[in-house]
């Protein structure tokens, strides 16, 4: 079935309707069934329809109490209608983890109802008979997912089989609800999650209980306290109204602090249209997990106390968390975050579960204020200590034995003399007396200095260089980018990045531009004006000049200020429109060996560089191939040209930074071989206008030139016995199979290890991994930076399922399935995704969550995310491009992905959505955020968006005149600009509000996001509900709802 179909509205008729348990259907068809009592419940036994059930004038019902209700349901008094217990507006970002539902015990016999009969959640089964006992008892037994009723053929589009909920004979509640009873021997996962807690307030101030999808750990069924009386609601709901998806819902009341419906939404209490057949329901998007409410909740239990990593196996907060860390023993979750913190013993057990073991490793991230950077140990000349079999590093994971006279290698086992001059006594707990002395002994993350051994060619570096190679091409000048880049250049070289409390940066730089030729420019100090030399034989490039290219920035300001002046006035009348592209790299790498020092190359570029040179590229857009078999070509480099530039620009040390200003095709795919492969970054300004694009542009370039890097690095994984790393997705080079080379590599880039056993793990000692970086600082001093990371490891699955981590495991799936579409057909892809999310899910329904119904979805209380994540994946422009996404865009946002951190991977794949009149003005706190849907617009509000790269504001047709005012200073809502890129500076509460909320969003992304204001029902819009992603999208992604379907008839169609 293809996932992507949109559901018919109405399954073919005379069909047994899907149906999850507690799901009251009508009947279709005209067929007669088993009335059933007039309570609807939710899905999930999730959030109830708040409208009275009288059905729209003119059809036809059943009698109430015509027939006898089926033995799990609940009883009605003939003729009396039940109302739900709560309107289902009254939810807003899924069901609050609050407030319990009162629930029977599993061994109560039905009865009179402890608590009004409304509370109860019922399980309704309105076809064919129930289940015999021993059908029942069998099926408990073997967690046989079929058999119990009759299969009848789901209908297309939804992901529900036939109605399978168990009925036990003897007419206790089945063992479906959310809680169930474990076997006296198995204590229940805590992760161990049944289907959907029932019915919840939205009350924010109770005691939270269990939160959405989880069962308590007691693992015995709980009933709550009774019930408030149901609240009245107004008997003029009658109507439904089509909903984002396609499909048919009940319309929604208002929701909580929503003044007004949307535009096109039913007013209820008109005249009634002609008769409706009713229509099927819709799963309730408030019954299913919510990111929102797990961000929340995650944020209220675990930001206030600090994460201290002393313990093996922790699982840290979730990205969205501000906490802080203490470092005691085991690497900050700001350098190294894992799929799981509790891997398995075995192979077997690894490909059983299928869940992915890999760690994302970010090894110069920043650190807030309040967290003291590494500490450097220097150990003179003998250089830090080493093991002598594995070379793994002295960390606090080594054993000290024979009085401290020997180490105890915890990766290898090898046993090791301690050197005299590192020699010290153990206390009685076997622990050296110095070890809070060393950060090497008692620290997680620390820094050595290198000794010559480890620098190339035996002698230590020189400080790096930055040079700026500037196209100036015609398009370059037209538009305005040289003369702004020149007066950029001339403030932002005094902030070049320097090391510890130096004065002034080491760093040294140099100037070249071009367009089919190239020019360099002598600035040296002594001179009055600078000299430029011209290169015209760019396939065989050289640097016609030594001395004077390469300068310190004090020294030679004067000239280089003079320089900067010229440039763009040299080229203003220019008609070159032709460029090349490969002789520049090849030119800043040959100025950076003859200076025998690493660097950086920031190349500002316009257009495909079609100029007969080496790397010459011709156009090959062709969106015809999407959807094909040669898809994958749009991804592959033109031709082997930059590969073999690549390699040679790492041996050098040489990194790329790429800035491109493209009005059309310029083959990102190929260009951005040389950034990517050297640690590099590519930025891309599409029809570069410098009055929109300026700010974002200098703000990139500002933080690309200041932002600390460490140049000509390796970094090496090493792990205990029993695993290793076998694969590595990133912006780098890997010359042999362990050691990843970077030419430069700083704070915002990521290195993903993915691990495989090689043999049994012990749960006694645990999985040990240690990350050694060896780079060049901006000062030319070498460094060693080494984090290490102690997990647990385990002999059950529910243990692996109970500690893994949903954000880190999207981070790893989508970095792999990117990589993936340059050598697959990106349907195989997205295919894999799916299988491997399905099986990770069935091997937790079969061997960690108790029996029950087939017709639930169970999901790991850690992984209840998986599934909304990974729809966002598989819609993504990468893996489903729309009609309106380029080539270009799309090789662009590939290589971006395939180095983000993990809270940069959570952002991009589900934006974040903010209200932003909900909140009182004189709040310091950030808006809470809402589900990215349409269903939670309201037209009388105003949102912001944002996914780190975007940033959009979008404001609803009803909007208060006074809010207008005060946000655009303009009367009215059509007077607002669409497409607005700048707020006006205003001196108001809100305006103050919204534009310090957007600076502080802005600061804490990687790249500067620029402004977008959408307004209501404008052809803007269609780019803004892109990144709704909980809705289907155009390019024909699924909902959430339909995907969480399609998901559960996977898992259904494995586990039988």
């Amino acid at each position: 079935m293809n996932v992507n179909q949109s559901a018919p509205p109405v399954p073919p008729f005379g069909q047994n309707q899907p149906i999850y348990p507690g799901y009251h259907q009508s009947n279709y068809g005209g067929q007669p069934g088993p009335a059933a009592p007039a309570t609807p419940y939710g899905a999930y036994n999730g959030p109830v329809p708040g409208y009275q059930q009288a059905p729209p004038q003119g059809v036809p019902r059943a009698p109430p109490c015509s027939g006898a209700p089926p033995a799990s349901a609940a009883q009605v008094p003939c003729g009396q209608t039940t109302y739900g217990q709560f309107g289902q507006g009254d939810i807003q970002n899924g069901p609050s983890s609050t407030a319990q539902m009162p629930r029977v015990p599993g061994s109560q016999q039905f009865g009179p109802p402890l608590a009004p009969v409304v509370s109860q959640p019922a399980v309704l089964q309105p076809y064919g008979p129930p289940p015999t006992s021993t059908q029942v008892t069998a099926q408990l037994a073997a967690m046989q997912i079929s058999g119990a009723v009759a299969q009848a053929p789901p209908p297309s589009g939804l992901g529900y089989g036939p109605p399978t909920s168990l009925a036990s004979a003897s007419g206790n509640f089945p063992n479906s609800g959310p809680y169930s009873t474990y076997p006296q021997s198995q204590a229940p996962p805590l992760s161990q999650a049944q289907g959907h807690p029932g019915v919840q307030p939205p009350l924010r101030s109770a005691p939270p209980l269990a939160s959405s999808f989880t069962s308590p750990a007691s693992g015995t069924q709980m009933t709550g306290p009774p019930a408030p009386p149901p609240p009245m609601h107004s008997p003029q709901q009658p109507g439904y109204q089509l909903q984002q998806n396609g499909s048919f819902g009940p319309a929604r009341g208002p929701q909580p602090n929503y003044e007004s419906p949307y535009p096109g939404a039913p007013t209820f209490g008109t005249q009634p249209g002609p008769p409706q057949p009713l229509p099927p329901k819709r799963l309730d998007p408030d019954a299913i997990p919510s990111p929102i409410q797990v961000i929340e909740d995650d944020r209220n239990n675990r930001g206030s106390e600090p994460f201290v990593t002393g313990v093996r196996g922790q699982v840290p907060p979730l990205v969205t968390t501000n906490f802080l860390v203490k470092d005691q023993g085991n690497a900050s979750p700001r350098y190294i975050r894992c799929t799981s913190y509790n891997i398995p013993c075995t192979s077997d057990m690894a490909k059983q579960a299928q869940v992915p073991l890999a760690a994302v490793i970010k090894p110069l991230a920043r650190l807030p204020p309040e967290e003291a950077s590494p500490y450097v140990v220097d150990h003179g000349e003998s250089g830090p200590l080493r093991c002598n079999r594995c070379k793994a590093y002295m960390c606090p994971l080594m054993t000290f034995i024979e009085g401290g006279r020997r180490f105890q290698c915890s990766f290898c086992s090898c046993i090791n003399d301690v050197p005299p001059q590192y020699f010290q006594h153990l206390d009685h707990t076997g622990k050296r007396v110095d070890a809070y002395d060393r950060p090497e002994l008692s620290l997680g993350s620390y820094e050595f200095l290198a000794t010559v051994d480890y620098c190339k060619n035996n002698k230590f570096p020189s400080p790096p260089a930055f040079i700026f190679m500037i196209d100036v091409s015609y398009n370059a000048i037209r538009t305005g980018l040289v003369r702004l880049l020149c007066e950029e250049l001339k403030s932002l070289l005094d902030y070049l990045p320097r090391e510890g409390g130096a004065e002034e940066s080491a760093i040294r730089v140099g100037f070249v531009t071009y367009n089919k030729v190239l020019h360099f420019y002598n600035v040296k100090s002594s001179l009055a004006q600078p000299q430029m030399m011209v290169v015209s034989d760019v396939a065989d490039m050289f640097v016609p000049l030594l001395d004077g290219f390469l300068v310190n920035v004090s020294e030679s300001r004067a000239v280089i200020t003079s320089l900067l002046d010229q440039i763009p006035e040299m080229f203003a009348d220019t008609r070159e429109t032709e460029t090349v592209f490969a002789p520049v790299i090849q030119a800043g790498m040959e100025a950076l060996k003859a200076a025998e020092c690493a660097g950086k190359l920031f190349l500002f570029h316009t257009s495909l560089p079609i100029a007969e040179a080496p790397g010459k590229l011709k156009n090959r857009d062709d969106r015809k191939l999407i959807n094909t078999d040669k898809e994958k070509t749009l991804f592959q480099p033109q031709t082997g040209t930059y590969q073999t530039l690549a390699k040679e620009c790492v041996a050098q040390g040489c990194c790329v930074d790429l800035f491109l200003f493209p009005n059309q095709y310029v083959d990102v795919a190929t260009l951005s071989v040389v950034p990517q492969l050297t640690g590099g970054s590519v930025y891309k300004y599409a029809c570069f206008q410098v009055e929109n694009d300026q700010e974002r542009f200098l703000s990139d370039l500002r933080r690309d030139v200041q932002k600390v890097v460490g140049f000509d690095a390796v970094m090496r994984v090493r792990t205990s016995t029993g695993i290793r790393a076998v694969d590595f997705f990133g912006a780098f080079y890997m010359s042999n199979t362990t050691d990843v080379e970077l030419a430069g590599l700083d704070g915002d880039k990521t290195v993903t290890v993915e691990f495989k056993h090689d043999d049994r793990l012990n749960e006694e000692s645990g999985a040990l991994l240690q990350c050694a970086l060896l780079y060049t600082s901006c000062a030319g001093q070498r460094r060693l930076r080494i984090h290490n990371l102690a997990l647990n490891c385990c002999t059950q699955l529910a243990d692996l399922y109970r500690n893994c981590e949903t954000d880190t495991l999207i981070n790893y799936m989508a970095k792999f399935a990117y990589r993936a579409v340059v050598s697959s057909p990106v349907k195989t892809v997205r295919d894999t995704l799916i299988t491997q999310c399905a099986q990770i899910l069935a091997c937790y329904r079969k061997n960690c969550a108790s029996p029950s119904s087939a017709g639930q979805l169970i999901l790991p209380e850690c992984m209840k995310l998986l599934p909304v994540y990974l729809n966002c994946v598989l819609k993504s422009d990468v893996l489903q491009p729309g009609a309106e996404v380029t080539t270009d865009d799309r090789a662009y946002v590939r290589q971006l992905v395939s180095s983000m951190d993990v809270a940069e991977t959570n952002v991009f794949f589900y934006p974040r959505l903010l209200p932003l009149t909900k909140s009182p003005l004189d709040s310091t706190t950030e808006p809470p955020a809402v589900r990215a849907s349409e269903e939670r617009l309201s037209s009388g509000d105003i949102y912001l968006l944002e996914n780190g790269l975007n940033l959009f504001v979008w404001v609803g047709a009803s909007v208060q005149q006074g809010v207008v005012q005060s946000l655009f200073n303009v009367s009215s809502f059509s007077q607002i600009t669409s497409g607005l890129s700048v707020l006006p500076v205003l001196d108001n509460p809100l305006s103050k509000k919204v534009r310090g909320l957007i600076d502080t969003l802005r600061a804490q992304r990687t790249r500067y996001m620029k402004l977008i204001v959408v307004k209501q029902e404008d052809k803007l819009e269609m780019l803004f509900k892109h990144f709704l992603v909980e809705d289907k999208s155009l390019s024909g992604g699924a909902s959430y709802v339909d995907f969480l379907c399609h998901m559960h008839k996977e898992i259904r169609q494995l586990l039988s």
